[in-house]
């Protein structure tokens, strides 16, 4: 199992500073359900796959103790860069974070779950939260809700890297992927967990053509072929841009990102 896990690890190297500037950050939404659910402020929170911080900021002020957990050490030197107050980063996986039973009020995967192992992450969850703890998933749905014509192009350039994923068997093994649409399943049937639901919600934030083009430089499946087979996805990269740029120009504008957050309580 390593062996996979690292190669999505592996993933996220050498675009740390594409996906910070660009990726959401994780809206206040998520901590606000956390400690309503808890009836109290968490005291530690541990964030699995944490990548460049973006998804620790909202605990800042929230939480007494907050662990940053990341195989990637790209990623990790991106969060470290932001100096986060009441924080412990930690490189490791998500499966075997080294932390005490019983450690954590609240245990959030953002944008990450999705490439860990399932079983072997909730078994962990579930050793170190503290009885009546939370843990969550929070997914993102692609593309944010803006123009049409940019949803359709996005859209599009993604579907191309998908059928290239398929095509290219060294592209294929670059990666394993578990499903955003199990989450809630896997939660259910891990036996960690007393009860389980999902919420969806959906949040604003201020865009660019400039930040809607890095969103797809954002993506590990578009810089793994920009790597390996660039003459195969140029093209319909120049294309996504021409499309952003003619509809949006240089101008400022608002985009919503739709959220799923998956949740159990201990």
């Amino acid at each position: 199992m390593f062996e996979e896990l690292q190669k999505n690890a592996d993933r996220f190297r050498r675009f740390a500073d594409t996906y910070d500037e660009t990726r959401p950050k994780m809206p206040s939404y998520p901590a606000e359900i956390a400690e309503r659910w808890l009836g109290h402020k968490p005291h530690t929170v541990v964030d699995l796959g944490c990548g460049t911080g973006l998804s620790l900021l909202v605990w800042q002020g929230r939480a007494q103790r907050i662990i940053g957990v990341d195989p990637s050490e790209d990623m990790l030197n991106c969060a470290r860069a932001k100096n986060l107050q009441d924080t412990t980063l930690i490189r490791g996986f998500a499966h075997e974070t080294g932390l005490p039973k019983a450690y954590a009020d609240v245990v959030i995967c953002s944008q990450s779950f999705h490439w860990m192992d399932p079983q072997a992450t909730l078994r962990e969850a579930g050793r170190i939260l503290k009885p009546g703890g939370i843990f969550a998933t929070v997914d993102c749905d692609w593309p944010p809700v803006c123009d049409w014509r940019v949803e359709k192009a996005y859209l599009k350039l993604r579907q191309r890297e998908q059928e290239l994923e398929a095509e290219l068997p060294d592209i294929r093994n670059t990666f394993v992927r578990f499903p955003k649409e199990h989450h809630l399943q896997n939660i259910q049937q891990s036996g960690q967990f007393q009860y389980t639901r999902e919420i969806v919600f959906a949040n604003r934030e201020e865009a660019t053509s400039r930040r809607i083009c890095g969103l797809m430089l954002s993506q590990g499946g578009i810089q793994t072929i920009l790597r390996m087979y660039p003459q195969k996805i140029e093209a319909d990269m120049k294309q996504f841009y021409d499309t952003v740029f003619r509809v949006y120009g240089h101008t400022s504008f608002q985009m919503d990102f739709c959220y799923r957050m998956r949740l159990g309580v201990k």
